[in-house]
């Protein structure tokens, strides 16, 4: 009996002590819950998602090319002539390349040659002119010059409707009417040596001539372009009358300040106001009569 008492309290000790060990074990890592191992708290899916996105965020934005501004269009060359009279620009300074690479719509299409420094001809002759203003008895600065505007007064001397004489020390022309009465034009003659007399007649009639300057003009003016397109900046103006098959012209100017002056290697020149005025009355044909 006692026997089968203490094999009871044995197997009791052993059974707690089996129950106290199974309770302190560590329960096995395979027994966890799958969900326990890959399943992730909201916030840290988000935290890990921006570690991936950030070198994308990082990187710098492309630059949007944006077009740079077209350069200002080279002004014409009547606005470089007017401007220098303002004071607004340098006659002297070099046209910069871009801007002479886009023309002014208002100029003239044909190409201007250059003279021997490579320099535009045009430009070259606009500054020669205004290079004369300073040295002109009409000059009044700033630009500012005497006008003798065109008058008809009484002719008595007897020449056919249409012929034109000028009268060099005068420095006046005169168109007649037939009626007993003239127009009667300022001009400037040429200088002295240069100036000439004789009868000639209207040969040819141009509009805004081209100006190739003569073997014996070079020889004394080397610097010279050796043709100027047409144009304001051109020394034959607006218009010319050619006499016979000589080389002097009755034309235009772009230095309408000498008019009155002695000028000129020859030719007899007007304003280009005048010159338009007396190109439109004239005929091909009409008598030229070139007095001293």
């Amino acid at each position: 009996m006692k026997s089968n008492v203490l094999l009871a309290s044995f197997v009791a000790a052993v059974s707690l002590h089996g129950a106290a060990f199974a309770q302190a074990a560590p329960e096995p890592a395979g027994d966890k819950p799958a969900e326990a191992t890959i399943s992730a708290p909201a916030s840290a899916a988000s935290s890990t998602d921006a570690a991936i996105a950030a070198p994308e965020k990082s990187r710098p934005k492309a630059r949007r090319q944006v077009a740079a501004p077209a350069p200002a269009p080279e002004p014409s060359a009547m606005g470089r002539f007017t401007d220098f009279f303002r004071g607004g620009s340098n006659s002297s300074a070099q046209p910069n390349v871009q801007a002479s690479a886009q023309p002014d719509p208002r100029a003239n299409a044909r190409p201007a040659s250059a003279n021997a420094q490579g320099q535009n001809a045009s430009q070259f002759m606009l500054q020669r002119a205004a290079s004369s203003y300073s040295t002109s008895s009409n000059a009044l600065g700033f630009g500012l010059y005497r006008v003798v505007p065109k008058e008809t007064v009484a002719f008595k001397e007897r020449h056919a409707p249409g012929t034109i004489l000028v009268r060099q020390r005068e420095k006046r022309l005169y168109y007649v009417n037939g009626d007993g009465t003239a127009i009667r034009y300022a001009i400037a003659v040429g200088r002295e040596g240069a100036a000439w007399a004789g009868t000639s007649s209207v040969s040819d009639k141009r509009e805004w001539p081209g100006w190739t300057p003569t073997p014996a003009i070079l020889a004394k003016q080397p610097d010279l372009p050796r043709h100027v397109d047409g144009g304001p900046a051109n020394p034959m103006g607006a218009r010319a009358l050619y006499l016979g098959q000589t080389m002097y012209r009755i034309h235009g100017t772009n230095e309408p300040w000498r008019i009155g002056e002695e000028a000129s290697s020859g030719c007899i020149r007007m304003t280009n106001d005048d010159v338009v005025d007396l190109y439109n009355r004239t005929r091909l044909g009409a008598t030229v009569i070139v007095t001293r």
